[in-house]
C-alpha cells in the first residue's frame, strides 16, 4: 500500500526515475524549492511502503478576482507505477487544496496538443480545455502548441471559467504567467 505526503526537499535527490519520462518538465533545484516554500500544501508525492517514490504533482495558487485559481504546474508518475490511479488521487487532493483553503473558483494545467493520454484523462477527471497557449512548449527542433484545460471547483457556481464565448484563445508564452 502506498501512501501520499508532501514533498521534502530531501525528495529531490530521489524522483529522477520519476522525471526521466519525455513528456515530464524538468526545472531546477531552485524551482521546486520556491514551489515547496510557498505552496507546501499543493506538492505531494506519493511513496511505496518503502519509502520510494512513485509520482509527484506540484501546482500553485495563483491569479486575482474570480481567476484565483489552483495551477498544476507538474504532475507524472513513474512508469512502473502508472495505471494504478495515483495520478487521479493526486489531482484529488491538489483540487481539494485549490478550494479549502485557497478557496480557488478553478484548477487549471498546460498539456502538450500531442498528448492524447493525458488530455483524455483530465477530460475524465471533468477537465476541459480552455483555451490554446501557441508555442508554449519549446523544443530541440520546434516548439508545440499547449491546451489551457480547466475544472471549475464549487466556488464557481456559474462555471464562469470554463464558459467559452465562441473564439479560439491564441496566447503567446511571454504572456502566461508562471
Amino acid at each position: 500500500m502506498s501512501s501520499l505526503r508532501q514533498f521534502k526537499a530531501t525528495d529531490l535527490f530521489n524522483f529522477n526515475a520519476i522525471n526521466l519520462d519525455s513528456l515530464t518538465e524538468t526545472y531546477n533545484i531552485s524551482f521546486y524549492l520556491s514551489y515547496l516554500a510557498r505552496w507546501p500544501d499543493l506538492f505531494s508525492v506519493q511513496c511505496t511502503p518503502n519509502n520510494n517514490l512513485m509520482a509527484y504533482v506540484m501546482g500553485k495558487a495563483e491569479g486575482k478576482g474570480t481567476d484565483w485559481h489552483g495551477h498544476v504546474t507538474a504532475i507524472t508518475v513513474a512508469p512502473e507505477y502508472r495505471r494504478l490511479g495515483l495520478a487521479q488521487g493526486m489531482m484529488d487532493l491538489l483540487e481539494r487544496v485549490s478550494e479549502y483553503p485557497y478557496d480557488g473558483y478553478f484548477v487549471d494545467l498546460f498539456v502538450r496538443r500531442s498528448n492524447k493520454v493525458a488530455i483524455d484523462f483530465y477530460t475524465q477527471l471533468g477537465y476541459s480545455i480552455y483555451r490554446t497557449v501557441a508555442g508554449y512548449y519549446n523544443g530541440e527542433t520546434e516548439n508545440e502548441d499547449a491546451f489551457d484545460m480547466r475544472k471549475p471547483l464549487k466556488r464557481d457556481a456559474d462555471r464562469q471559467s470554463v464558459r467559452e464565448n465562441g473564439e479560439t484563445f491564441i496566447v503567446q508564452p511571454q504572456d502566461v504567467q508562471f
